[in-house]
């Protein structure tokens, strides 16, 4: 058997998800050299230090360009994907994107476009797709145990946390609504599920501002899609409850039914619940900022339902472990795996934007939608 080279790996962004996935690729055999970048020196100092790393610089440009890298992840805030993600494709790196591709719909196809052109392997961080439940289903509707898809309905909720963690960094705040940062993961979910039969023809959504006004986001998000055979999928997300509430980050619920059976999918972790006298923290704290996120006492905490994974003997187990090594393993030894495309990435930050704006102006809006009129409409 011929030995495959070791490839190296730039990791930019040493948050949350960075640290996680970098601390894997630490132990993965096929990754010989590891180099991060962030903007904030101590999070990537301590990062470099933890996981005995190769290289840091707060220049991801001067990083992805380095001659050791082969790969690369970029995990840097949901704001900022644009700038490292096309560094990396010029370069020709296969790719590992957090979700969105962008947070302005031309700016993504823009990655898109540049990532198709170059011949890119990129895929993008839909973690939820790598658990066993999800899995199954897919596997019982690709294999016609229902029949043709007729319609579905996701729920999801989550408590207050997440928007305060995401608009943390940023005063631009226009475009991290519940759909384009959190409902993204359901949609893509009800999506992938769907295979071929999901192509959307219209969008009506509405939406509700009185909660997290103060923050520059909205609260909930409803919307009901139209597919092109007539099949119908309903979504909504509300991410303005209380932060004692005990999920960490969201729970779901997904109905698919089809011609010739039904998939009931209950995701809402209260099968796993902790109720204590010692008051629970946040899931994560990005970086280390606890602002806006534990002045309040959660003594009720629902487990697993933290979306990563959970962490036993200073290691995480979960879907991202092995959605990380999945990725490892495509780019080291070209198996095929179940993680999303930059297609689907796109397609999935389009729908979230366009239900956005169908919620803005209060209309149906029709699908497809051009990345110029869609932003145009929501900056009016």
């Amino acid at each position: 058997m011929t030995e495959k080279k070791e490839l190296g790996l730039a990791v930019v962004g040493c948050g949350v998800v960075g640290r996680i996935r970098a601390t894997l690729a630490k132990d993965y055999p096929g990754i010989g050299w590891i180099g991060l970048s962030d903007m904030n020196e101590d999070v990537g100092q301590k990062l470099k230090n933890d996981i005995n790393a190769d290289y840091y610089t707060n220049d991801f440009r001067e990083l992805i360009r380095r001659p050791e890298v082969d790969a690369v992840i970029v995990a840097t805030s949901t704001w900022a994907h644009v700038e490292p993600t096309l560094t990396a494709v010029e370069q020709g790196h296969k790719l590992f994107i957090e979700k969105p591709l962008a947070t302005d719909a031309r700016q993504s196809l823009e990655i898109l476009s540049a990532i198709e052109s170059n011949d890119i392997d990129a895929v993008i961080g839909y973690t939820q797709r790598f658990r066993r439940r999800f899995l199954v289903v897919k596997e019982k509707i690709q294999s016609g145990q229902i029949g043709e898809f007729n319609c579905a309905v996701v729920r999801a909720f989550m408590n207050r946390m997440a928007p305060t963690g995401e608009t943390r960094l940023t005063q631009d705040r226009r475009y991290l609504t519940p759909m384009v940062v959190s409902g993204t993961h359901s949609l893509d979910m009800a999506f992938w599920l769907m295979g071929d039969a999901g192509k959307p023809v219209s969008i009506y959504a509405r939406s509700r501002d009185v909660i997290m006004k103060e923050l520059g986001t909205k609260d909930a998000t409803f919307g009901l899609f139209t597919m092109e055979n007539g099949s119908m999928f309903s979504m909504n997300i509300c991410w303005a409850l209380p932060k004692e509430w005990p999920g960490a980050v969201y729970g779901l619920e997904i109905g698919i039914v089809g011609t010739e059976g039904v998939i009931d999918i209950e995701d809402t972790h209260r099968d796993v619940i902790l109720a204590t006298e010692n008051p629970q923290g946040p899931a994560y704290v990005p970086d280390g900022n606890t602002k806006g996120l534990t002045e309040v006492q959660r003594n009720v905490d629902f487990l697993t339902s933290f979306p990563p994974g959970d962490i036993h003997d200073g290691e995480l187990w979960g879907p991202m472990r092995e959605e990380t090594n999945s990725w490892f393993q495509r780019i080291y030894s070209g198996k095929q795996t179940p993680h999303a495309t930059a297609v689907e990435g796109h397609r999935n930050l389009m729908l979230t934007m366009a239900m956005d704006l169908s919620a803005k102006r209060g209309t149906e809006i029709k699908l497809p939608i051009d990345p110029d009129e869609l932003m145009t409409g929501l900056d009016e």
